[in-house]
């Protein structure tokens, strides 16, 4: 009866235990993102970024590593918009340490980037 009663108990610190390794798996991905506008489109262009050429965007990621590939991901000017974003320019940090630097991800000679 007495092994009954413990179990309960047992079992609030194995809650707490579940939340912070949740937690510790995920970090804060930041993405700083400029994007240069093709002339007389900055307006569509700037639309992603409430009308402003730069801005940030948030993500949940795993690692470093997971936060460099979204960088690159964010990078593809896809062709419905290259009329409007001749290139991008994107940074990111990871819990708040810049990538590789403060490097920009995005290749200035893409082959999506400078179709204006």
């Amino acid at each position: 009866m007495l092994n009954k009663s413990k179990r309960p108990y047992s079992m609030l610190f194995l809650v707490p235990y579940f939340f912070i390794s949740l937690n510790s798996y995920a970090g804060t991905c930041t993405l700083h993102i400029t994007r240069t506008a093709c002339p007389g489109m900055e307006k569509d262009s700037y639309a992603k970024c409430g009308g402003n050429a730069s801005c940030d965007e948030n993500k949940k990621t795993g690692s470093a590593e997971s936060c460099a590939k979204a960088a690159l991901e964010a990078c593809d000017n896809v062709a419905a918009r290259q009329k409007q974003t001749k290139s991008k320019e994107i940074k990111a940090d990871f819990d708040g340490k810049p990538l590789e630097g403060g490097k920009n991800f995005c290749d200035p000679n893409r082959p999506d980037f400078n179709k204006c």
